[in-house]
């Protein structure tokens, strides 16, 4: 049947990546380990930092106090608040950091994320300028970790660490563990030079690079994707520096869970589709030739899986049920025979993926935390996000497919 020739291609390709990561990271687990480990900066270069700000009127004192208290020289990072028309009591909130010689706060006509970002840009005299985002908190030494990675002159970006900020329910330690599994997997784009999204949360650049190549436009409402494929595109590097932590706030319903994960997979579909002319060409290296095509299709090929799965068991519960119904329930003894174990290509590629997912995870979580503990989240992730994950997806195809534009709101 066709339907398993498709299913191969899609195992296939997830394993194929699995071990392509399992492999960088044995190469480079070394390398990791000791990257920048406890190097004494000399140079502390002047700091921009926007926190764009609209209806955040919950977090936004707790998010400057913490870039406030950042170990780095008081002298030479400022942080830029623009509040783009909020309509809440974001503003008068904001009155606690007045007189602050540190904290300039703005305030302007809604126009989204990326106006706020070239309004700081365009008033921005600092040798390096970053975001964080109004429902974020940084580490204390986030900014000082990033620094080592700016000695080489072919970087233009350094991306953090992001971890969830304080999981209280089971969808929110689910997340927990996906943020894990991007720490890993950002890290290893690295050293492929083939990272694709500069977070809002906290990356840093070097001010310059954004006379190079323009500033922020609006992008699919993921702006912070489409500028790192900008970056690509020009050849510049962007890092990660994986002791830089940023914690930030996660949705805690599947609502507002959906709706995020559905705004970032369109985002990405619609960048894609805007830098396809990167696709297969070696002059864009690991990325064009084979991160974003992957990523492109993980996605069709965890819709069209999880469909085949509730498919197929949808059948054979009703198989069962029939069954039942013919000749009754019989409950006797249960005799485990190897000869019927499903010895099926599909099954065997299917279960080696599954285990790759598992180690991969493991190591994920060993790499942002410092340490593996099994904790109850580990099955939450392995068990239920699989099965949401495709809703979103579906949604985000959907939605590119027949044009149907995502709000950020």
């Amino acid at each position: 049947m066709i339907s398993n020739y498709i299913i191969y291609v899609f195992l296939f390709c997830s394993l194929y990546f699995e071990v392509f990561l399992l492999l960088t990271y044995i190469e480079k687990r070394k390398s990791i380990k000791t990257e920048y480990l406890e190097k004494k900066n000399e140079y502390w270069p002047t700091v921009d930092i926007v926190v764009p700000c609209f209806n955040e009127s919950k977090t936004i004192i707790a998010t400057i106090n913490s870039i406030l208290s950042l170990d780095y020289p008081k002298d030479r990072f400022k942080i830029m608040v623009i509040d783009d028309g909020s309509t809440d009591d974001s503003l008068k909130t904001l009155e606690f950091f007045k007189g602050n010689p540190q904290v300039e706060i703005h305030h302007k006509e809604n126009g989204g994320k990326f106006t706020a970002l070239n309004f700081a840009i365009e008033n921005s005299k600092a040798d390096l300028f970053g975001c964080l985002d109004a429902d974020s908190f940084v580490d204390k030494n986030a900014l000082k970790n990033m620094l080592p990675y700016f000695e080489n002159p072919k970087i233009m970006a350094v991306v953090p660490s992001i971890k969830v900020h304080d999981p209280e329910n089971t969808l929110q330690k689910i997340q927990q563990v996906e943020y894990s599994w991007g720490i890993f997997v950002r890290k290893l784009l690295t050293y492929l030079n083939a990272l694709h999204v500069t977070p809002g949360p906290f990356t840093i650049f070097r001010t310059k690079v954004f006379e190079k190549v323009g500033i922020y436009k609006h992008a699919h409402q993921t702006e912070d994707l489409e500028m790192a494929l900008r970056l690509q595109k020009h050849h510049y590097k962007i890092a990660n520096s994986h002791r830089s932590i940023i914690y930030t706030v996660t949705p805690k319903t599947i609502k507002t869970l959906y709706k995020q994960r559905r705004r970032w997979s369109y985002g990405f579909l619609k960048n894609a589709i805007d830098y396809k002319f990167m696709f297969f060409k070696k002059e864009y290296g690991n990325l064009g030739f084979f991160v974003m095509p992957l990523a492109v299709i993980s996605i069709f090929s965890a819709i069209y899986l999880a469909i085949n799965f509730l498919i197929s068991n949808a059948s054979m519960i009703w198989e069962q049920i029939m069954k039942i119904k013919m000749v009754g329930a019989s409950f006797g003894k249960i005799h485990l025979d190897w000869f019927y174990i499903n010895t099926n290509f599909v099954h065997i590629i299917a279960l080696f993926t599954v285990i790759g997912t598992i180690v991969l995870v493991f190591l994920s979580v060993r790499l942002a935390e410092g340490k593996f503990k099994f904790k109850p989240n580990l099955l939450y992730f392995l068990l239920i996000y699989p099965l949401i994950a495709p809703l979103w997806l579906f949604g985000a195809v959907f939605n590119t497919i027949f044009s149907k534009t995502i709000t950020w709101r």
